[in-house]
């Protein structure tokens, strides 16, 4: 056995002369084990909020969608675009026609996404299971044209999920100048009428701001037929998703880009990834705060085994090796804390996975989900106590070669 492995454990749960070594070395554990815990616990929760957003915008987003790099739209007859539809792994591909535009109902107004699409948008998408009111999803019907609008939009412009009567859309020209002097000719002007329902992914982007309807109705406001501003595509069941994207990105070449889910929501993501981050290295400067308290442990440690530091040279251990020894308690100390902290951490991410007994609001249904999401990531749990281990070896390292030399000559 290693001998000063051996010793420093014999010193770890030993009794000590003064008692207050053994109060000490177990509020550094405490400290430690606490400070492991809170990261456990913090980015889980972090993980369990990316994990609920990804899951709403499922509903709303196509598995994959390939965009021009340059320029808003390009022809929807590009031989590259017709390779892509061609795959064998190709189950579903729609072609879209999104911009801004102003839409307007009794005197209310709002600045809107139209994103116009094919009929096969609802097999594309779960949109059918986020729709609500008394009506049908429909786009299009003989010469009527349909607009299937956000729950906040419809909220604001007061619509309701069934509005009355026409609402009107307005989008720039795309060609010639605006005349001031007339503002109504800068424009061209069209209508929707209501199927009866509206639909809420429960994110502001699109509730409060999307407008779906034909691509024959998007194409003739914005002046763009024959084009498109993405190809939304659903892959067939089995198919592996990354290596049909690489497929994808190489058919494509510098011409488009393809995005999963998570890329075409990269904005938010990003800031999640970036809360996280931050969060992560607070809690680890907290960690190193509660490692001081090893340090102090180990000094008062080291003044109480003078005795047996004369002893042990006695017996002939060098100096190097009475000095590992007490490294070696530094590290049992933290590794010790390690361990308890990540399992007191997933065993409350557990209790709350399965109970939610800590709640986002007082009143049931004021959010999304009435307690905080928690989603255990385990690569994110190897991080944490790797992290853990790393501090605490390095915060004793340099006091303990500092102290031996200072108290034990």
């Amino acid at each position: 056995m290693n001998f000063p492995f051996f010793i420093a454990r014999r010193y770890l749960f030993s009794k000590k002369s003064t008692h207050a070594i053994n109060i000490i070395s177990a509020i550094s554990v405490v400290g430690v084990a606490v400070a492991t815990m809170a990261l456990v616990i913090v980015l889980s929760v972090f993980n369990g909020f990316h994990d609920l957003v990804a899951s709403l915008f499922t509903s709303f987003d196509p598995q994959l969608t390939v965009v021009p790099v340059t320029g808003k739209t390009v022809p929807n007859d590009d031989p590259i675009l017709t390779q892509i539809k061609a795959l064998p792994q190709i189950d579903i591909a729609s072609e879209t026609i999104e911009d801004q535009a102003l839409a307007v109902y009794n005197n209310k107004q709002a600045m809107v996404t139209v994103k116009g699409v094919e009929d096969n948008f609802s097999d594309l998408t779960h949109i059918k299971e986020i729709l609500y009111g008394d009506g049908e999803y429909e786009l299009h019907a003989a010469n009527l044209q349909y607009g299937v609008i956000g729950i906040r939009l419809a909220q604001d412009l007061g619509t309701g999920a069934k509005w009355n009567g026409y609402l009107k859309i307005y989008a720039p020209q795309r060609e010639g100048q605006l005349d001031m002097s007339n503002l109504d000719g800068g424009f061209v002007v069209d209508s929707l009428i209501s199927p009866g329902v509206v639909f809420s992914v429960k994110q502001s982007k699109y509730d409060a701001g999307y407008i779906l309807t034909s691509i024959e109705f998007a194409r003739n406001l914005f002046g763009q037929q024959g084009m498109l501003s993405a190809l939304e595509l659903r892959l067939k069941p089995g198919s592996d998703l990354d290596a049909v994207k690489m497929k994808i990105q190489q058919l494509a070449g510098d011409k488009y880009r393809v995005m999963d889910r998570f890329e075409q929501q990269e904005d938010t993501f990003k800031i999640m990834s970036i809360e996280k981050f931050i969060a992560y290295i607070f809690l680890s400067f907290i960690l190193i705060v509660a490692c001081f308290n090893i340090v102090g442990s180990l000094s008062m440690l080291i003044i109480d085994k003078k005795e047996d530091v004369v002893t042990l040279r006695n017996l002939g251990a060098t100096d190097k090796q009475i000095t590992r020894v007490f490294l070696f308690e530094g590290r049992m100390i933290s590794a010790i804390g390690a361990i308890i902290g990540v399992l007191l951490g997933l065993l409350l991410c557990l209790i709350q996975q399965e109970f939610g007994i800590v709640a986002l609001g007082d009143s049931e249904g004021s959010f999304i989900v009435n307690a905080y999401p928690v989603s255990v990531h385990y690569v994110d749990v190897l991080v944490i106590f790797l992290t853990v281990i790393l501090i605490g070896w390095l915060a004793v390292w340099y006091p303990v070669r500092y102290l031996s030399k200072r108290l034990l000559n």
